[in-house]
């Protein structure tokens, strides 16, 4: 007990009094690690798929739709009860902490499960609505197996992650990610080529890293490494936290979910041009998305900065956050932008040599590198939001971000434009997504009361209604 108790204290006192800068880099850095591996391996999958076939290369583009609706309901589990657990255990309150944890991941098991058998019902007709062609069609089915056999795995993993990233634990969430995606990386060529199992074997080896990394990020609650527990005794079927817990993830699952249904858009409006168009904006995608993960990772490593000493009440703190976050992640993001704009061609070609493949996917990657600068604004208006409560402000962005925007502009500028519309419309929704959160991040800046001082009565009585509920079950 002692031990556990003076672990909570060290905890606490870093989040609360280590300078930000440092304290988000040393959290940032891990989670930008386990998100590069998780994109290396991504890329991994397009890379040796699409050596076999380009309908092959096309399939992956698709399957990837699939993958973002499993992890939507993943964030949504785990960004709604890690959330709310750092701000707990800012508070002190360890005991509800642990019933948060124990709920978000037993019902991220049971909507995994779900997706798994609502999916091989309707399999060819969720592969088809993906974007899938008939030529693709097969080889989409071989992969699509083996996710969603993992699915009850891939949604328990993305809220272990997230609640050891909460807590500020951010290496033991990148040891699981990590160990997951170097093992998918070595098995891809053994199953596909020494077994020769083809895409079918690059579906089993992404199965097989998602088993493990799920085993590898449980061991680190089962071992005690983490404040909130997960135990059956804190598990309530009927409880408050399970709505509460929905209302703060929704936003995730709303931006995942987007992003499956712009994958979706985005591969019906390629289709009149055929698998070499569904390809090349895939490989794209997979590329920005492992620029992206940068962003992504330092954001990531500041939620639970903002979050901790927003429960702390240590608002200072989280309007420092932010600022260092978003200039941070710009000057990093756009670095790598700049490097991925310079060698477009050679990127893309690293996927497929046909000419008509380069030539679509090294112009959509040049575009979308050059608006990619307005990208952080956004991400880190989304989390801070998330991370405070705020769950309407951070839906409204992470529809914006995600899809509302995206979807008509792709549907609108390729009829109009053909496949230079295809290749614009992400960059414009960048940029518009990111002009729309600024000032709502400000406002709610000028908004903040003092350190130490009380949440206004109205927002205080919002967030601590669940609790009161469930304290009385």
């Amino acid at each position: 007990m002692s031990a556990n108790v003076n672990s909570a204290s060290g905890q606490y006192k870093k989040l609360t009094e280590t300078p930000i800068p440092k304290l988000i880099i040393s959290l940032g850095i891990p989670t930008i690690l386990s998100m590069l591996i998780t994109n290396v391996y991504n890329m991994a999958d397009s890379f040796f798929v699409s050596q076999i076939s380009l309908e092959s290369g096309s399939a992956t583009s698709v399957v990837f739709g699939l993958m973002s609706i499993i992890q939507a309901f993943g964030f949504m589990f785990g960004h709604g009860a890690g959330s709310r657990i750092s701000r707990l255990l800012g508070a002190k309150d360890n005991k509800l902490a642990s019933k948060y944890a124990t709920a978000g991941f037993f019902w991220s098991i049971v909507f995994g499960a779900l997706i798994l058998t609502f999916g091989f019902i309707f399999f060819e007709p969720l592969l088809l609505l993906l974007g899938s062609t008939e030529n693709s069609l097969p080889y989409a089915k071989d992969y699509a197996t083996w996710i969603l056999i993992a699915a009850p795995f891939m949604t328990a993993s993305c809220v272990l992650n997230n609640v050891l990233r909460y807590e500020g634990m951010a290496k033991f969430a990148m040891i699981g990610l990590t160990a997951g995606g170097v093992l998918n990386i070595g098995l891809d060529p053994l199953f596909i080529y020494v077994f020769e199992m083809g895409i079918f074997g690059a579906g089993l080896a992404t199965a097989i890293s998602q088993i493990t990394s799920f085993s590898i990020l449980l061991t680190m609650f089962l071992i005690g490494k983490t404040q909130s527990k997960l135990s059956f005794k804190y598990f309530n079927v009927k409880g408050a936290i399970f709505f509460d817990i929905v209302v703060t993830g929704f936003p995730s699952l709303v931006r995942q979910g987007l992003n499956s249904v712009s994958t979706m858009v985005l591969n019906g409006q390629a289709k009149p041009f055929g698998d070499v168009a569904i390809a090349a904006m895939g490989y794209v995608a997979r590329t920005v998305s492992l620029i992206f993960s940068v962003g992504l990772g330092i954001g990531q490593g500041f939620q639970p900065v903002s979050a901790f000493n927003y429960g702390a009440k240590l608002y200072s703190r989280v309007k420092k956050g932010s600022y260092f976050t978003l200039w941070f992640g710009m000057a990093f993001m756009g670095t790598l932008a700049a490097v991925c704009f310079i060698f477009a061609p050679q990127i893309i070609s690293l996927f497929r040599k046909e000419v008509e493949v380069i030539d679509i996917g090294a112009t959509a990657l040049r575009v979308q590198c050059v608006f990619l600068l307005s990208l952080p604004v956004s991400v880190v208006a989304t989390m801070l939001f998330q991370s405070v409560g705020k769950s309407v402000h951070a839906l409204i962005l992470s529809c914006l971000q995600s899809g509302a925007i995206f979807i008509p502009l792709c549907i609108i500028l390729t009829h109009q434009f053909g496949v230079v519309g295809l290749q614009i419309s992400q960059p414009i929704a960048y940029f518009v997504t990111a002009f729309v959160s600024l000032p709502m991040m400000l406002v709610f800046f000028k908004k903040l009361p003092a350190d130490n001082q009380e949440i206004p009565p109205k927002v205080r009585k919002q967030k601590e209604k669940p609790e009161r509920k469930e304290n009385k079950v």
